[in-house]
């Protein structure tokens, strides 16, 4: 295990030129970034989960999320705790996340957060979670046991609330297509 896994790694933008595509409009958005903090995870065993999960219990106002594999015990208990401590929180999950075994889509809606089927896409690939309008945490990283113990994955932490609203238009173009999932008891 190198440094970079084991560390936090903080990273300030010096003059990054980011590329995001918008959902609606297929047009690349374009944004520089200076002195944003950011924190990079490297996976098998290099603490994804747990900072994920770590800021999960630090959101105070929303939590966003789309997933493409979402079966992860830990982040999906975080995202209830959230909730339960009145956090608003709303899922947009691949449609794959019907037919798996454990899914956090049925977990998610019965425990009374909004959940949402994007089947509109053949694969729905996100891998984001906003919170607070200002943190994005995305990589390659599913929210998954193997992601964290067997895969090659990675993981990063941006806190920067022009950043993040670009990935807030976007979770909401795809929750315009997507289908509720109903809670199931």
């Amino acid at each position: 295990m190198n440094i970079i896994q084991r560390d936090k790694l903080k990273i300030s933008f010096i003059s990054a030129l980011l590329l995001l595509c918008f959902a609606s409009t297929g047009l690349p958005a374009s944004l520089v970034l200076d002195k944003t903090p950011c924190q990079v995870y490297f996976s098998p065993h290099g603490g994804c989960s747990e900072a994920i999960t770590r800021e999960l219990g630090e959101a105070k106002s929303e939590i966003l999320i789309q997933a493409y594999s979402f079966t992860s015990k830990d982040v999906a208990e975080a995202v209830v705790k959230a909730h339960n401590r009145g956090v608003k929180v709303l899922a947009i999950l691949d449609k794959s996340q019907l037919k798996e075994k454990y899914s956090a889509a049925n977990f998610l809606a019965n425990s009374g957060i909004p959940t949402y089927i994007d089947a509109e896409h053949q694969i729905a690939h996100n891998k984001i979670i906003i919170i607070d309008g200002e943190t994005v945490i995305g990589g390659s990283f599913n929210y998954s046991k193997s992601a964290e113990d067997s895969n090659a994955e990675n993981v990063t932490i941006i806190k920067n609330k022009d950043f993040a609203k670009i990935f807030v238009v976007n979770w909401h173009e795809h929750q315009k297509h997507s289908q509720p999932v109903t809670a199931k008891y």
